[in-house]
This record gives structure tokens, sequence and C-alpha cells, in this order.
């Protein structure tokens, strides 16, 4: 298994865990996670999939080797309903104190008496614990191969995130070039964005905006995924393309059709001119291009390893894929965009409106959002002659209406968001599930909360925190 591993718990979960441990007594309280497990080459993540409290004088009781345990009836039914539901347990218990914390002697032992039974009841790949303070926490996690493993951190899936370690922890300052923004958030901000992975699906106005405000903003590593190539009617809306990426001599209008077509296989890939982009921006990006659809299934296996996706593509099935990702591997991703939408009949400017809503392990989805189409998750499965026959969707050969200020209103507020997030500075007060469109033919911006629909496939009990444990919604071969 890879190192570092992790805890990963939605923010729900984490307040109600929290308060449950430190109920203002000053006393030891206990609890079990059982998790899913994610499996990448930056670490393993625990997943907390759901909590089991123990209830103190019945689950967790005095013990007379320690302080207190939680009781055998209590360890071997949770145990064996995490080998029933194919979840990992791992055992929870508060100590005094505020930003440092260990187990004590008396605990590691207990852990050597009990944890390898405790593997063999589960066959699961790990069983484990971790102890907390008010600001830390440490692990002990017991691998199915007979090693122990720390835990690196306990990240809370909020609004803000929220990270715990067993001891505080001393960023780098920060390199001058990020000077100005550092006095936002400080050197562990900066830090914090220098460590992230992001991902960026679609790579055409708004997608192309945000890759150059995280480059700028000093993220560590950008993953672009786009299949498409640059065109002459891409030009007016995305960041650093220029004529000649769109072959611009052999594409024009009036050369003849054996000629453009030349011309739009030899175009650039969208994500190439993105990597140009973001590397003049930055000189620590790390840039990884995908020119290839996001449905491919070692595509999408690469969306497990980041930290936030950014979905600008606009296919429903890419909908579908981003949402599984997000509550089966806890990796909160935004939606971005803009649309104008026009009278059928008359052509008619009906609305204009950008789009940003972000999503969190734990709240709803965009499939919840009734925004992921059943009819067109099938029509978009047809292969490319198929559509064209049937006439299902629009005629791919005429593009939907983009400018790029209106992608840019979009993209700005969703890095922006993002950003606040991952470095800690959004308020608690902000509602974790806000989405919001701006409509300029109007000057409003609506707000909504998300729905959320407890039988939903994607962020439903089936998906949820399940990890490596489900298979994603991509292609089939």
């Amino acid at each position: 298994m890879n190192a570092p591993w992790s805890v990963h718990i939605t923010q729900d979960d984490w307040h109600t865990l929290a308060a449950h441990l430190y109920p203002g007594d000053q006393d030891e309280h206990a609890a079990v996670l059982r998790c899913g497990l994610a499996r990448t080459s930056r670490g393993s993540r625990l997943l907390v999939h759901d909590v089991v409290y123990a209830v103190d004088g019945t689950d967790y009781i005095p013990d007379d080797r320690g302080y207190r345990k939680l009781t055998a009836d209590f360890t071997l039914n949770t145990a064996e309903s995490c080998a029933d539901d194919e979840l990992i347990y791992i055992s929870v218990h508060c100590h005094g104190g505020s930003d440092r914390v260990e187990f004590s002697d008396i605990d590691l032992a207990s852990h050597e008496r009990v944890y390898p039974a405790l593997l063999d009841i589960t066959e699961r790949p790990a069983v484990g614990a971790l102890v907390f303070a008010r600001n830390a926490v440490a692990g002990d996690i017991w691998l199915a191969d007979g090693t122990r493993v720390p835990i690196d951190r306990l990240q809370v899936m909020g609004r803000p995130q929220l990270q715990l370690h067993p001891e505080p922890r001393r960023p780098a300052r920060a390199d001058e070039a990020y000077d100005r923004q550092s006095r936002i958030f400080g050197d562990r901000g900066q830090h914090i964005l220098a460590s992230q992975r992001v991902a960026i699906i679609g790579l055409g106005g708004a997608g192309s905006l945000a890759n150059e405000y995280l480059a700028h903003l000093g993220v560590g590593h950008i993953l672009l995924i786009d299949p498409d190539r640059i065109e002459i009617s891409n030009l007016s809306r995305i960041v650093g393309a220029q004529r000649w990426d769109a072959r611009s001599l052999l594409t024009a209008e009036g050369r003849p059709e054996w000629l453009r077509r030349i011309g739009r296989r030899l175009a650039a890939p969208k994500v190439k001119i993105a990597a140009r982009v973001a590397r003049k921006a930055s000189k620590i990006v790390t840039v990884t291009t995908v020119f290839d659809d996001v449905l491919e299934p070692e595509v999408a296996q690469l969306l497990k390893d980041c930290d936030h996706i950014f979905l600008a593509a606009d296919s429903h099935s890419a909908r579908r894929l981003v949402d599984a990702v997000t509550h089966q591997y806890f990796i909160p991703s935004t939606q971005v965009g803009a649309k104008v939408s026009l009278v059928k009949d008359t052509g008619e400017i009906a609305d204009i409106f950008s789009a940003v809503r972000a999503s969190v392990p734990g709240d709803g989805c965009l499939r919840c959002a009734q925004l992921i189409s059943p009819v067109l998750l099938q029509e978009e499965a047809k292969s490319h002659g198929e559509r064209r026959r049937q006439r299902y969707l629009e005629d791919d050969d005429v593009h939907a209406p983009s400018v790029i200020t209106l992608n840019a209103v979009a993209a700005a507020h969703a890095v922006n968001d993002w950003m606040m997030m991952v470095t800690g500075l959004t308020s608690d007060l902000v509602e974790p599930d806000r989405w919001i469109t701006i409509h300029p033919l109007t000057d409003e911006v609506v707000e909504y909360s998300q729905r959320r629909d407890p039988r939903c496939p994607s962020c439903g009990p089936a998906r949820f925190a399940r990890g490596d444990g489900k298979r994603l919604p991509t292609k089939v071969r």
C-alpha cells in the first residue's frame, strides 16, 4: 500500500463527531469510523462512510488495564458490520490537550492485543485507530501484510476545509513571486496551493481561464483533460490561443474542403495550448495533459488522485462521472460555465447566465438537482454517426453562442471560491451547498441550495465513500 495515509470526513460528520468527543465534560469518549479506501500514487485515503457512536457506560466502559475501553460486543458487532459492508474499521477516542496528541502506551498495547483479530474478522486491507486532541489527530493503521503506518492528516471536506495533524506544522516562507497574495492567506495558504493537484475537464472558454488563474495562484500540479483541437471559432474565447494554433491558413472559409480537413487534423489540441499558458504563468507548476475523453476508464482513474475538479465540459456523461468521483472518492468539484439560451423559433436571446456549482462530499449532486438528463445520457452513449442519423441531438456543427467575459465571470468566481475554501478563509457561516447563476441581462445573482435525493445513485449510500470498491461510470469496453 502507498504512503502516506490520511483520513477524510464530511463536514457534517466531523461536527457531529467533534461534539460527541468533546461534549464539555473533560472526559474521554469513543466511536468507530466505517471507511472506504482509495489508493493512488499520492497515498492511501480512508473515506468515512459513517460513524458508529459508542454509548458511555454501555459500549465504552472502565478498563482494568487502562482508563476506558470499547466492550467486546460493541467491537465485534461493528467489525462484523464492516466485513458485511466491505468497509474498514477505525476506532477513535479523545485525549486532553489542544495542538499535539499521541497514543499512550496502554493504547498501543490494546491495539497489539485486538487488531490482529480484527483483521481476521473483517478480512479488509486494514484496521486502525485515531486519537484526537482539540486541534490534532494521530493514527495507528494496521495493514493486512503485518505492517503498521501512521496517518499524515485528517481532512474535513467542507467549506472551509480543515486539516488536523499529530502536531503543528510550519510551512516554508512563500516565494517572493507570491508575496502579494500570501499577505492574504499567509505562507501556510501558499503552501497549500503549491501542494494541490487540480483537474480541469474541458479547456474551452471557461476551462482555459480557470487554468490561467490556477497557474498564476501557484498551484503545484494541473491536470488538463480535453479530446478536442482548437478551431478558428474558439480564438475569441480561449486564453492563449493563436491563429496558427487553429491552422487558419488552411481552415479559413473559402479554402477547399479537403484542405480544411487537413488543417483541422493539424490544429493544436486545446490541452497543449492550456499547458503553454500555465507554464508561462508559473515556474513551479507541473502540467499533465490528456488529449482524450475523460470517460475513457484510464483517464477517469486520474481524477481520483486530485484534490479538486473543475468541470468545464458540458456533456451529461461527464457530469455523471464527476458526481461519482466527488462522492465516491471525496474529491470536491465545481461545474463552471456560461450559457446563452435562444428562442428556438425566432433566434432571439431568452437568457444569458454564468453558472458556478460547487459540490463537496456529503452534499447533493448535479443528478439530484436534475441537471443530468437520463435521455441525454442515452443519446451521448451513441456514436457520432448514430446521433446524426437519428437527429436526437442538436446539430453538432452548429456552435452555441459563447463570449469570453461570460466565461470569465464564472471561472473567476469558481476559482476564487475554491481558493478561499482550501486556504481556510471561507467563513463557517457560508452554506456549503450554495450554487449561483449570474444573469447580466437582468443584473441578478441567483443563489440556490442543492437538492439531495437519499436514493441517488451518484451521491447516495451505494456509492458514497466507497473509493476503490465501486466502478466509476465510464465507457464500457
